[in-house]
């Protein structure tokens, strides 16, 4: 492909935008493996692309930046095309985009459209975005906006968890299994802890089985490996003893299908998996439980996709 952008200056400014920072976007994704999250695809795109003044404007009805609100909005296209999947504030992209990607930006923003409106023939949608003036139409915006909140929201929570010591990241892990009903007579102290940082019971007196023995490694910028998980399924030597492994990051394919392959029981949370226990099991945190860190909910309108 010669010049992948080319057709692009043919295009309404809005459908430019739409076309050149939906290429760019697949790009920066196959580059990196196929899965970033959509801040960082933010933060990389204006090194990619050249955008002009209006697209850095911000728009109105957002409040966000003009390009990334058109972004924002053309990705549903792709996500009902099949081209593009979102969950927790990352972006994916599927095998089918990145064949698309061979379509070169006026292609594959075409190709998406035509399959979303396809999709969406019921509607009897014929512009998605008003080509004059760029403005996403008022049923679209709520959508858009809400998205863009919800990303915002998610980094910023991980952002809160990222600046945790490790032991504060240890007695937030201990906070949510009160929450879920478990006992922790057992958190470790500063120093060394035998391998475990947590035990959890399912009654005060630890009578009742499965004893939960929980690893807590604070990572968020690195994932954890196989080798980790067995040194936790190594200390499961009893019946009815189960171990979880919590990290504020990832686990590696390997370290997840040992867990998944495994005659021991051993469960992995993730960072992810542990903000959504988090929001799950907050309203039953105590007061002093919330405060490891609070959370504000706020409830929009939802739609009818």
């Amino acid at each position: 492909m010669n010049n992948p952008y080319e057709g692009i200056d043919k295009l309404s400014p809005s459908l430019s935008c739409a076309a050149k920072t939906v290429f760019a976007t697949f790009e920066i994704l196959a580059k990196s493996g196929g899965a970033l999250p959509a801040k960082k695809i933010m933060a990389l795109i204006p090194d990619k692309i050249e955008l002009t003044a209006w697209e850095k404007e911000p728009y109105e009805k957002t409040g966000y930046i003009r390009w990334q609100s058109i972004l924002h909005f053309y990705t549903i296209d792709c996500t009902k095309a099949g081209y593009l999947r979102k969950q927790k504030g990352v972006w994916y992209l599927t095998e089918e985009g990145k064949s698309a990607i061979s379509l070169g930006a006026v292609g594959l923003l075409e190709s998406a459209t035509k399959k979303y409106r396809k999709w969406d023939k019921d509607r009897k949608t014929e512009c998605l975005i008003d080509n004059n003036n760029g403005n996403i139409p008022e049923e679209k915006v709520q959508k858009v906006t809400i998205e863009q909140m919800e990303e915002s929201a998610i980094e910023g929570i991980k952002g809160y968890i990222k600046d945790k010591n490790p032991y504060e990241f240890q007695d937030l892990v201990a906070a949510i299994l009160r929450a879920m009903g478990y006992y922790t007579p057992f958190v470790s102290p500063k120093g060394k802890d035998g391998g475990l940082d947590i035990i959890a019971f399912q009654d005060p007196l630890g009578a009742n089985k499965p004893t939960i023995k929980v690893q807590v490694k604070h990572r968020p910028d690195s994932s954890i490996a196989i080798n980790e998980i067995r040194g936790l399924a190594g200390l499961l030597n009893k019946d009815g003893d189960i171990g979880l492994f919590v990290t504020s990051g990832r686990f590696t394919a390997d370290a997840e299908k040992f867990a998944r392959d495994s005659h021991i029981h051993v469960k992995l949370i993730d960072g992810d998996t542990f903000i959504d226990l988090w929001k799950s099991f907050y309203s039953k945190l105590s007061d002093e439980e919330k405060n490891l860190m609070p959370l504000q909910p706020i409830y929009f309108l939802g739609t009818d996709e």
